[in-house]
């Protein structure tokens, strides 16, 4: 019984219970690894394609009409991709620290 008031005692419940956390674990490596990577190329995306697909052989030219026509703001697209870039920095930073204990 001391076993078990001892292992329930070290276990961190989120959302009401769906989710665990055993105090003191660090996120898995590949969480690590993957977090900045995929965060780097949504945001390198966003910015190869703020004006759409201008350079596709069928629907190019409707893309460049669409872009003079709605007037598309690359000052608003590089502020939006800027502000991704600091949250997927402020993820890694958070994902590369050590655990630390409640």
């Amino acid at each position: 019984m001391t076993d078990e008031k001892k292992g329930s005692e070290e276990l961190k419940e989120y959302a009401d219970g769906w989710m665990t956390e055993r105090k003191g674990t660090d996120a898995p490596g590949f969480l690590k690894l993957v977090i900045p990577i995929i965060g780097l190329g949504c945001t390198a995306y966003l910015v190869v394609q703020m004006y759409g697909d201008v350079n596709h052989a069928t629907r190019g030219s409707l893309v460049q009409q669409f872009n003079l026509v709605s007037k598309t703001s690359p000052v608003l697209s590089y502020t939006v991709a800027l502000l991704a870039l600091v949250y997927v920095v402020t993820v890694a930073i958070f994902a590369f620290r050590k655990p630390h204990e409640d």
